[in-house]
This record gives C-alpha cells, structure tokens and sequence, in this order.
C-alpha cells in the first residue's frame, strides 16, 4: 500500500501538520526535526500528491509536453533534449503522443489541465485547437503557430531552405524538385518552401513542387515517392525532412536511378540517429539541443513570472549544412 502523510508522522514521531511544514518549507522548523522527517519519506518511499499540491495552490513540478509523432527520431531526440533541460530545471515531464490527430491532441490537452501540470510545451501540426487559447497555463510552441500570445522556438527554416537548394545547384543540377508537406497556415516550416522557391527563382530554374505529407505512413510516403520518380525527370531533390530523403533514396535505388550521378538529394533535420545509421546522407541540421533550451527556459520564465513578455514571440536559431555522398559534386 502507497505510504500517506499520516504514516511519515508516525514514522518520525512528529505530527502530520509538521511533516507539511517540512514538505512545502513552511514556517520555522529546526534542523534535528527536519532531518526525522526526511529519514521517514527516505525509509516509506513517500512521495507528495502532486495534485493535492496543486489544489493548494503550490506547483506540481509537472510540465506536459505535446508531440505529433515521437517515432519520428527528430521529435524523439528533441523530446530527449526537453526531458534532460527540464530535470535539471527540478522539473518532471509528462509526454502525449498526438500521432497527427487532432481529437488525441485535445484530449492530451485536457488530460494535462486536468492534472494541474505547470506549463505545456507542443511541437503538435493540428492548428485548430481552440483550447490554447483558453488553456490558462503558460504554453512555448515548437516549430506551429498557435497564437500570437505563444511564444515560438524554431530553427531558421528559410535559411535551411536556401542552404538546401543552393547545396543542389552548385552540384549541378539544373531540375530541382521539392518534395514535402503541403503549406499550412502561418507555420514556420513553411519558410523551408518558400526559400526553396525563392532561390530556384534566383537561379533562373523552375519551380516543382511535390505534395508528401508529413503524417503519411512510410508505406504510404514510398508510394508516392515511387510515382514521382517514375513521372519526373528531377536530377536534384531537396526533401522537407530527413525520413523522405532517405525513402528518395531507398526507392531510386530500386528504380536503378544513381545517387549522385543521375539523381542529387538532400534533407532537412540532421538527428544523430540518422547521421550515424545514414551518413550518407546530406541534410540540414536543426541545433535540437540549443531548441530545447529555449523552449524550456521560456516556459520556466513564464512559469515564474506570468507577466514575463519578450520583444518578439518568434525565436529562430541557426541551422548549417551537413555536406555528404547524396550531393557529391
């Protein structure tokens, strides 16, 4: 049976009422009777409701933290990275896998508000959530726009994109696709296609811009990815992230299509994971460790003091270019 409050007490010889006092560093306590009681929670394993906590107005220490699909390795290493910030911050993560849908999302949300978590942070793609905007808690957002009272931490997505495709064209090619998701509304990873489009601008090229949903299955993603090198003649293909790169080059190899002779590729994310298992792969690397950072340091700012406001609520950080086999000149 779970140890109570009451057996604590018991246990140092104390009151109950001093065991709270000692719990929450209420009030005078000496050091000798201090010290009973934390020998008692040590020896009974005793651990504080959070929730009754939070009922008295005190912090749970809890943060919730959204994510659209934690088998994604970039989610899973930035989900890794926020778990690591926020323990070291005294504080203790509550995770919610959305897996792209929308009614999850909101149920996950009300879950976390239900608990009195501290604060929530979500990297979720669904748009449409009303709840946010009336959560009452303070919220960071990785990489979505939610609302102009959230903050939002985001690697320079335009600058991977011009990266990505200047990368293509001074390894000569000349027919440069863009295969990702389809734009949705005032999200920062939209930037990565418009500077897709803006540089194939520059350089005098045409545009091909292909449809691949982030949310699809690899099963799904192959075959679509299958068609297009099938109906196109692309000799470069700059991919929004690292995992349909990889599904470029794993069905081009099927088609006999050579990389990097006939067929150039890049991506977008640069886990560690990937960068072990593929090095091959050139992609554009996302600073994960420095975005969990932010992301953990603004919300426990915004924890701290509710007031807390920034000049900006966009905060964009650096990515560079990881130059391999896929894009050999």
């Amino acid at each position: 049976m779970r140890p109570k409050l009451t057996d604590v007490a018991k246990k140092a010889g104390v009151s109950p009422t001093t065991v709270s006092r000692v719990i929450n560093n209420y009030g005078y306590l000496s050091e000798k009777t201090k010290n009973k009681v934390y020998q008692a929670i040590q020896k009974l394993n005793y651990r504080p409701n959070s929730l009754a906590r939070s009922l008295q107005g005190k912090q749970t220490n809890l943060i919730g933290v959204i994510v659209p699909d934690i088998t994604n390795p970039f989610f899973a290493e930035l989900v890794s990275s926020i778990e690591k910030e926020l323990f070291n911050k005294e504080y203790k993560m509550i995770l919610c896998n959305a897996n792209h849908d929308s009614r999850k999302e909101q149920e996950y949300l009300q879950m976390l508000i239900a608990n009195q978590v501290d604060g929530i942070i979500t990297g979720t793609h669904n748009l449409d959530i009303e709840e946010y905007n009336k959560v009452g808690l303070p919220i960071v957002s990785f990489d979505r726009t939610l609302s102009e009272n959230v903050p939002i931490v985001s690697c320079d997505n335009y600058q991977g994109g011009c990266l990505a495709t200047e990368e293509l064209y001074q390894a000569g090619c000349r027919h440069i696709d863009y295969f990702g998701n389809p734009q949705s509304i005032a999200n920062p990873t939209n930037q990565r296609l418009k500077a897709y489009e803006d540089t194939i601008q520059k350089f005098g090229l045409k545009a091909h811009v292909h449809a691949v949903r982030f949310s699809e299955s690899p099963t799904l993603k192959a075959v679509s990815v299958r068609q297009l090198l099938e109906q196109h003649t692309a000799d470069g293909i700059f991919c929004s992230d690292d995992l349909t790169a990889l599904l470029v080059l794993q069905e081009a190899q099927k088609l006999n299509i050579h990389v990097p002779t006939q067929l150039k590729v890049i991506g977008f994310d640069g886990t560690k994971l990937n960068q072990t298992y593929h090095p091959e792969l050139s992609t554009i690397v996302q600073p994960v460790k420095e975005i969990a950072e932010l992301l953990t340091e603004l919300l426990c700012k915004r924890i701290e003091n509710p007031d807390f406001k920034t000049e900006t609520n966009q905060f964009k950080l650096p990515v560079k270019i990881l130059r391999s086999k896929t894009t050999a000149h």
